[in-house]
């Protein structure tokens, strides 16, 4: 089968960065289902890991966490689907990604896909849905508190989780949603999500929030330079408040978090498949939900740019533009 691979970490306008190569089509395990790749979308992690991670053996290594195909077989214990079945999923960072014809995944982690959306559309949402989905319900525990009268930031909303987690929160809870982005476009397609309010992150957070009527938020979700808006973000929040985040800021004095008794949170979507934790289905479900609720019309696809074929030569552009960080919406690739 074709994939796009790496055997080495280069960057990315190096030639050899992300090469074309040819592998054999997998074989399920129990719990796998193997599905035929029909598009993917690409995300930070893709590029985090081919700058830092070396393939352990010296094989290839397939990046690819976003996917949207149709099963081709089935291991002996799946009982959720059946070949021919429309699925989509995000995978598991510890195996082979979906930049290939053919991939395995384990079916607690997949569903149906919706039916109302292209392969293209719907290959932007699921890995972003489940880090979103998780940050708000599992982290921050939204579904268990009167969110009447709350609110909450959201740091770096125009991206990819940003762009669900906007509408999930608006869509499933009572909370304020303000957003941060710094161009006309990207505030315009917060706004656009839903948000109440949008601020410019290039400004003081705390400062931009005032100048936007609110004295303080009790949430903060950090999608992007935690480290940079760290200490603003902790004037910002109002005593027993929270932050959830998912990027990796080089060193934060938590220290500075015990004054107002506030609370820290990570959020990585790949902690269920990679431990493979007793409730791993619960992503399974999740995806059932957010798949609901896209065919009842209450999301939209964060689609941003289809780059055309699943290729070396567009996912190397895909990278570069991730790297750049001024992508709105999703990018997505489309078949072999």
């Amino acid at each position: 089968m074709k994939a796009i691979a790496f055997t080495q970490s280069l960057p990315i306008d190096h030639p050899d960065a992300l090469q074309a190569i040819e592998l054999p089509i997998p074989t399920p395990d129990a719990h796998d289902i193997r599905v035929a790749v029909s598009a993917i979308s690409v995300n930070p992690v893709d590029a985090k890991v081919r700058n830092s991670a070396l393939p352990e053996t010296g094989e290839p290594r397939v990046l690819g966490y976003d996917a949207v195909g149709i099963v081709d077989a089935v291991g002996s214990a799946v009982t959720r689907f059946q070949p021919g079945d429309r699925v989509w999923y995000a995978g598991n960072i510890a195996r082979q990604g979906s930049n290939a014809e053919f991939q395995l995944v384990d079916e607690r982690i997949a569903s149906l896909a919706p039916k109302s959306l292209s392969d293209t559309e719907a290959a932007a949402l699921p890995l972003t849905a489940i880090t979103a989905w998780e940050l708000l319900f599992d982290r921050l525990e939204l579904g268990m508190r009167d969110t009447q009268g709350k609110s909450l930031l959201v740091i770096g909303a125009a991206g990819g989780v940003g762009s669900i987690l906007v509408q999930l929160a608006k869509q499933l809870t009572d909370i304020t949603v303000i957003g941060t982005a710094s161009r006309p476009e990207s505030q315009a397609w917060v706004k656009s999500l839903g948000a109440d309010a949008v601020i410019d992150h290039h400004k003081p957070l705390d400062q931009a929030l005032k100048a936007a009527g609110f004295d303080g938020v009790d949430m903060v979700i950090s999608l992007n330079q935690t480290g940079h808006h760290f200490d603003a973000i902790i004037e910002a929040l109002e005593p027993q408040g929270k932050l959830a985040l998912i990027d990796d800021p080089e060193l934060i004095d938590v220290r500075k978090l015990k004054m107002k008794s506030l609370s820290l949170h990570w959020e990585l979507m790949f902690t269920r498949p990679l431990f493979t934790t007793d409730d791993l289905a619960k992503q399974h479900d999740l995806l059932t939900k957010v798949a609901a609720m896209v065919d009842d019309g209450r999301l939209k696809t964060t689609l941003g740019e289809v780059l055309g074929p699943i290729n070396a030569e567009n996912l190397t552009r895909a990278h570069a533009l991730i790297e750049s960080n001024r992508t709105i919406g999703k990018l997505v690739l489309e078949g072999f």
